[in-house]
């Protein structure tokens, strides 16, 4: 009977046996395992039982689903497999030992940690402020005008002028120093003004896809990402 050990950095938070032969893995409460991360789709990826086989399928995830590193769209468990998801990975295990009164379990078994409390606080908190504010949004964080700035444009301006629609803070500042575009259902975070002045989690881009949470430099502005997925 094989199991699946979800964990958080080396704390394991869930563990679930497969005692069905499907096996949903996503953010809302009706998935088989539930991953309480804004950095995880709603439906993001399932794992079937066929012919004795255990296939992992990602759900056109936002994000991506990735074993042992790499990023997949369906392939065939092998054990001790590596699946991660978000910021959690999942041990799959082809043999685990076999629980009392399997009939009566629905094969999972939640253990709470203090980092995944933390986590699961700071997710409810994201949620409650793209619900707020209605959709993605900049939170600022050190040198912005606003503490909170909606991303429910298809071109969001950030620099020196005045006509910018996020105003940032430095020196050789370009007017227009960036942008982010919304392309589908994803954002991208361009450099257009002076190398070197718009960073992305302390390193510079030219382009890059924003990922929730994603720490934003522009000049001495800072801002985090939060994703409405």
């Amino acid at each position: 009977m094989p199991e699946i050990i979800v964990k958080l950095g080396d704390s394991i938070v869930q563990k679930n046996i497969f005692v069905k032969e499907s096996i949903r893995i996503g953010r809302v409460p009706d998935n088989e395992i539930i991953v309480e991360n804004l950095g995880v789709s709603r439906y993001h990826a399932v794992i079937d039982c066929e012919d004795g086989r255990y296939l992992l399928t990602d759900l056109d995830s936002s994000n991506g689903t990735f074993v042992n590193g790499v990023r997949i769209k369906k392939t065939e468990l092998q054990d001790r497999d590596v699946i991660t998801i978000g910021k959690y990975t999942l041990e799959f295990h082809s043999e685990a030992d076999k629980p009392e009164h399997v009939d009566q379990m629905d094969g999972t078994m939640i253990l709470k940690t203090k980092q995944q409390k933390e986590l699961l606080d700071g997710d409810r908190q994201q949620r409650e402020l793209v619900n707020r504010i209605g959709g993605s949004a900049l939170i600022g964080l050190e040198n912005t005008g606003l503490a909170e700035y909606r991303i429910d444009r298809e071109v969001t301006t950030l620099g020196k002028a005045k006509f910018v629609h996020i105003r940032a803070k430095g020196f050789l500042l370009s007017g227009i120093q960036a942008k982010i575009v919304k392309e589908g259902e994803n954002f991208f975070l361009m450099n257009l003004g002076r190398k070197g002045k718009t960073l992305l989690n302390g390193e510079p881009v030219t382009r890059a896809q924003l990922k929730n949470g994603d720490i934003l430099q522009v000049g001495k502005s800072t801002f985090r990402f939060i994703e409405d997925k």
